[in-house]
């Protein structure tokens, strides 16, 4: 799937073009992700396997999203937090047919174009939960933006184990924090701006745990290559390197017109919350 959206913001025209794509896998029998691709949100939910239906978990919360923050919207920051919020108290009261609470949880991780007031810089609010992953794209670098929620990040964070090591380990599949999970949902949100010509990659972590981020890099450069979209090519790849996870990617490409980086950089956050700024998972 690939839409394009063109939207007028304070900082200039934006025409943000979406590649997005999932697939089961060759080893699941049931696709547990689920993603939007709608300006102004791009997501992806991964629902935790060897829970009480994931797959519903996910599509609850990309349905509260989508509600919450329509197409078209220009939302706050506030707006962008109380929708991941309604989400979890969404998932949290799942039920089965016989009235039985589901224990149900599922990843979370996206971009979102948010203002804090009319006429305010616009900026990227990225938001994740779990070890799904944002990665920005500027032709050459591929930069892993997220931190994973995961017991092994928390192991090579510590610097008991190596990355390579982590892609191994026996725990690989333990995440730390999920939508659903507990009473309170802690995100990790943070603000990037908005100009010029962007990309960035949003997907589940049966993407990145198949494809290396170099392999990934030489897939994102060979854009439009046989006619197949960016986000096809990349799932596809993860699924001939094995498919054992349900995989999801969106490719997101935005143009800015009349904006400038080094501006958006220096320019004041014009009243958005001190505490979006506190979170800068990779610089």
């Amino acid at each position: 799937m690939q839409t394009t959206t063109v939207l007028t913001l304070p900082v200039g025209v934006a025409t943000l073009t979406a590649s997005a794509s999932s697939e089961t896998g060759s080893v699941r029998a049931v696709n547990e992700d689920s993603y939007l691709a709608d300006a102004p949100l791009f997501v992806v939910a991964d629902g935790m396997g060897g829970h009480d239906r994931g797959d519903v978990a996910s599509q609850t919360v990309i349905s509260v999203l989508n509600d919450r923050l329509p197409h078209g919207s220009i939302p706050t920051p506030a707006d962008v937090l109380a929708a991941i919020t309604a989400a979890n108290d969404a998932v949290r009261e799942l039920t089965s047919d016989d009235g039985r609470r589901l224990l149900s949880g599922t990843t979370l991780v996206g971009l979102a174009l948010a203002q804090a007031n009319q006429g305010a810089t616009t900026h990227w609010m990225a938001f994740n939960v779990g070890d799904s992953r944002i990665y920005s794209w500027d032709g050459r670098l591929l930069q892993q933006l997220s931190v994973d929620h995961s017991a092994v990040q928390e192991l090579v964070d510590a610097g008991t184990i190596t990355l390579a090591a982590a892609r191994v380990h026996p725990e690989r599949n333990v995440i730390t924090r999920a939508v659903g999970a507990e009473e309170l949902v802690d995100a990790d949100v943070w603000l990037l701006p908005v100009a010029g010509a962007q990309s960035f990659l949003i997907c589940s972590d049966g993407l990145t745990k198949e494809l290396s981020d170099d392999t990934i890099a030489a897939l994102l450069s060979t854009h439009g290559v046989g006619g197949q979209s960016i986000a096809d090519a990349l799932v596809n790849a993860a699924n001939r390197a094995g498919g054992k996870d349900n995989i999801t990617a969106i490719v997101l490409e935005s143009s800015i017109e009349g904006a400038s980086l080094n501006d958006e950089r220096t320019s004041a956050r014009s009243g958005l919350a001190e505490h979006l700024e506190e979170t800068r998972p990779r610089n």
